[in-house]
């Protein structure tokens, strides 16, 4: 097995090629990011990490030419980013995927690749309430959701055309997040934890009212492996695309989970300060979902809020980052 990850010096990307070698198959990785991305010493031999740029040809070229079985494209401007710079937007969430799914379908014909999408594809659901489905037509409020639904089309597209073997999978958002902060306007959702569990204050951009669809680290990789392995069979002539599942929570939820892990000197280190271009951003995304169909393809349930924070605890917080 020859896997390809973009946007792999990101959390997710480290997090997805870590479990993969651990999977003990014969397996070679190669990561690329537009800068170098890392690898721990102790996976080196099996990991390959290239700095490249995906809106170039000649860089596509190079790095699509070796022998590849499965892609997993992670690569992206995220969504405060994208919203706060259109062009830049266009032209890594646009036009880089584009270049690589182009190139992809010359050189590597039907080869499987497995797209993150979003759940930003949506507009705000009819109710509250209203669990959607796949089944519920996309609008999204911003430029990061429209750019995702762009190439979403596409893949879709060069799949039923039989070019690709594509798989799109739309992440809730990842809670909680290890590292700096992200461009990301849900970045606060992990901010609101990490910062406070390390003894920093973190600043609450929304109402505490603010429901989110969110997921864990864990699940989420195991879910982009799983994407991997569906046979494409299964996906009858329908939509290649899949809302993955999560777990519906208020902001008021999450500080009640974070007081009963780090006590109220640590909820206290959690400053509200509204932010109206943030909240209007994540406030038009829709937090219930009905994942009936990902669960019909055998995707993984998420775990309970507490389970995610105490995954986090054993596994991220007390690393030096």
């Amino acid at each position: 097995m020859n896997v390809l990850i973009t946007g792999a010096a990101g959390f997710i990307g480290q997090a997805l090629a870590a479990r993969l070698v651990a999977e003990g198959k014969s397996i070679s990785i190669t990561l690329t990011d537009v800068v170098e991305p890392s690898a721990p010493d102790s996976l080196k031999s099996r990991i390959r990490c290239v700095k490249a740029d995906l809106t170039s040809e000649g860089d596509c070229d190079s790095l699509l030419a070796e022998e590849l079985t499965h892609i997993f494209l992670l690569h992206g401007i995220m969504s405060g980013a994208a919203e706060a710079d259109l062009e830049l937007g266009i032209r890594v969430n646009i036009d880089a995927t584009r270049q690589v799914l182009d190139t992809l379908r010359r050189v590597k014909p039907g080869v499987r690749v497995v797209f993150t999408s979003t759940t930003a594809v949506y507009g705000p659901p009819p109710a509250p309430s209203y669990p959607l489905t796949e089944a519920n037509s996309p609008a999204p409020l911003g430029s990061y959701g429209s750019q995702k639904l762009i190439i979403e089309t596409l893949l879709n597209d060069y799949s039923r055309r039989g070019l690709l073997d594509g798989r799109v999978v739309r992440l809730p958002t990842v809670l909680v997040r290890p590292g700096k902060p992200t461009g990301a306007a849900s970045s606060f959702a992990s901010g609101i934890f990490r910062e406070p569990l390390s003894g920093q204050k973190s600043i609450l951009p929304v109402s505490r009212n603010l429901s989110m669809w969110i997921c864990s680290p864990r699940t989420v990789v195991e879910n982009l492996i799983h994407a991997r392995d569906i046979a494409a069979e299964k996906y009858g002539k329908g939509s290649r695309v899949v809302n993955l599942p999560g777990i519906t929570v208020t902001i008021h939820e999450m500080l009640t989970a974070l007081k009963a892990v780090g006590g109220q000197e640590v909820l206290d280190l959690v400053e509200e300060k509204r932010d109206a271009a943030i909240e209007k951003i994540v406030g038009s995304w829709p937090a219930k979902f009905d994942t009936s169909k990902a669960k019909s393809l055998g995707f993984t349930d998420d775990g309970t809020l507490e389970q995610t924070l105490q995954q986090y605890m054993e596994e991220y917080r007390d690393r030096k980052e």
